[in-house]
């Protein structure tokens, strides 16, 4: 496999939700317009609801035909990575062009803020799923847990997400990040199913942080949890909180060759076994890899709950 460095695709990755996806960066690094607690990537650094081109919209076309031609077919092509995608005034033409060189499905995560806008709903009508976050019940709690740009009001971003759903060919898998002492309180929980009621997804999806988050108060609920908060809601409900096991093991790869481990990193935390599923790499390969990245410090480690997750060295201070 060639693991040579490309500006705006990584991956395949292991997801919770989509199986491996190959990942697609549409925005610079902490580019959203939330700053979210739980945030993977720690805290964000550009705070913006202004739409533009961020990327050439040619290059992230080029990069992934390149990528599709030299890596294993992934269940998914995901536009999510390091910020918020549908800031990408070129959202549109991107998802149709990408629809035009590939049968893989296309999904797009969204923390579902842009979602009140007319164009955006338009420019995600070609999608094929389409996860938008719901975090929280009322405005409190969704200022404490998703700190929204100073423009998004609770009730906009509510509006935002029923509408699109209502308009939306495809299907759409709502995500809601549950925290422990945050908005996992019965009257928390029952004021976000009012919602999901009003809303009306095709899936729930449960979640909670599983990686370390911006902030160290923003902590885990145990599945036990988490099946217990699930008879609140109703339809199709998954609990995707469980980390992904690596039962997928391909090919080798060269002692040396840490490019795509380090784009990987680029854009989340991971452990042993997120690298060797996500990249197709035997578990003892990574372990060789990170000790060299180590050494070199290229990387760090950080532990959540008993998990040991690497970062790129320079984030070694943004928790």
């Amino acid at each position: 496999m060639n693991t040579a460095k490309t500006t705006y695709v990584y991956g395949p990755v292991p997801s919770r939700r989509l199986g491996r996806s190959l990942g697609v960066d549409l925005v610079p690094y902490k580019t959203c317009s939330y700053d979210c607690i739980y945030c993977q990537l720690g805290r964000t650094t550009r705070k913006t609801v202004a739409r533009k081109e961020y990327a050439p919209i040619g290059n992230i076309i080029k990069s992934v035909k390149e990528r599709l031609a030299e890596s294993v077919r992934p269940d998914y092509i995901t536009l999510a990575g390091s910020g918020e995608p549908t800031l990408h005034s070129g959202l549109g033409e991107i998802i149709t062009r990408l629809k035009g060189i590939t049968d893989i499905p296309l999904a797009v995560i969204t923390n579902g803020s842009l979602l009140w806008d007319h164009t955006v709903r338009q420019n995600l009508q070609d999608a094929d799923i389409v996860l938008p976050s719901l975090d929280a019940g009322d405005e409190v709690v969704f200022e404490l847990i998703n700190r929204p740009h100073r423009s998004i009001s609770f009730s906009k971003m509510v509006d935002g997400i029923t509408t699109f759903v209502r308009e939306f060919h495809g299907q759409v898998w709502l995500e809601i990040m549950l925290l422990a002492e945050i908005n996992s309180t019965e009257s928390a929980i029952e004021n976000i199913a009012a919602l999901t009621r009003q809303i009306n997804p095709a899936r729930l999806q449960l979640n909670s942080v599983f990686r370390p988050g911006a902030e160290t108060y923003a902590t885990c609920l145990s599945r036990k949890r988490l099946e217990e908060i699930a008879s609140f809601f109703s339809g199709e409900v998954d609990i995707v909180s469980e980390p992904i096991q690596n039962n997928e093991v391909i090919s080798p790869v060269p002692d040396g060759n840490n490019t795509a481990v380090l784009s990987l990193l680029e854009r989340r935390p991971c452990t042993i076994a997120d690298i060797a599923t996500g990249l197709s790499l035997h578990p003892t390969e990574v372990v060789k890899l990170i000790d060299k990245l180590l050494h070199d410090k290229k990387v760090c480690t950080t532990k959540k709950g008993d998990l040991l997750f690497y970062k790129l060295w320079r984030y070694a201070n943004n928790v």
